[in-house]
């Protein structure tokens, strides 16, 4: 990535706010317009998959469209001995762009709705099965995304990871959250996708073991990423390297 730290801190900001605003607004839509909770969560889960796919198009190229201080965090994790990486300064930056984004993407939802802009969720999710759901649904995200970038086919990524969050919605027992941003800015909004504040915790730490768990299977079923500076012979600079067997 080429782009100033300013110039990523904003897309990750944006990017995290334009995706929770469809979460959390959705789910009022849709609780408007259905009674039945089964409409409801396939509507939220729509307009999520849809919403993520094209956020991740469009800013992946200047930030890394990670929105999410868990990939944030394991990308730092996965590429700190390469010159390349993520520092500590940049996770620093944008775990706090994500946060303040998601929370900005819960109050502009509310405001769309004529809601109060900052209205604390009630809706409480602290049950040991929840939680279990989200270290499932974030290692899942973290397998996935390290996996497509080890295998050489980190431009799938946009419909790649929507389709997995959109299925993990309907498999996993807490909707798959997944993201202790998101997570944190659902606690602001006391409607359909709400987070008790009282909740928040608990699914943070789920999601960053699932996190850890997700790199420790990476590490187990995948090969080490090469080096940024190795180039096989005979590949024109510019083009990509043949993915590490």
């Amino acid at each position: 990535m080429n782009a100033s730290l300013g110039r990523r801190t904003a897309a990750e900001a944006i990017g995290t706010g334009l995706l929770v605003a469809p979460v959390v607004g959705s789910g009022i839509q849709a609780t408007e317009l259905s009674r039945d909770v089964g409409v409801q969560l396939l509507a939220n889960s729509l307009a999520t998959v849809f919403g993520l796919g094209v956020l991740i198009l469009l800013l992946g190229p200047v930030s890394g469209a990670h929105f999410n201080p868990a990939v944030t965090l394991v990308a730092w994790f996965a590429d700190r001995r390469t010159p390349d990486g993520l520092t500590v300064r940049d996770v620093a930056a944008y775990v706090s762009a994500q946060t303040a984004g998601a929370i900005g993407g819960a109050v502009l939802a509310d405001a769309m709705f004529d809601r109060p802009l900052v209205e604390f969720s009630t809706h409480d999710r602290s049950a040991g099965h929840l939680w279990l759901g989200e270290v499932v649904a974030t290692a899942g995200l973290i397998l996935l995304i390290l996996g497509l970038d080890r295998i050489g086919r980190a431009a799938l990524a946009p419909a790649a990871v929507a389709s997995y969050i959109g299925a993990a919605y309907w498999f996993t027992s807490s909707t798959s959250v997944a993201n202790p941003a998101v997570t944190v800015g659902r606690a602001f909004t006391d409607t359909f996708a709400g987070i008790a504040p009282a909740s928040v915790p608990p699914f943070v730490v789920a999601q960053l073991l699932g996190a850890a768990l997700g790199l420790g299977v990476v590490a187990v079923v995948y090969s080490p990423k090469a080096a940024p500076a190795r180039r096989e012979i005979g590949v024109p600079r510019g083009e990509p390297e043949p993915a590490s067997s």
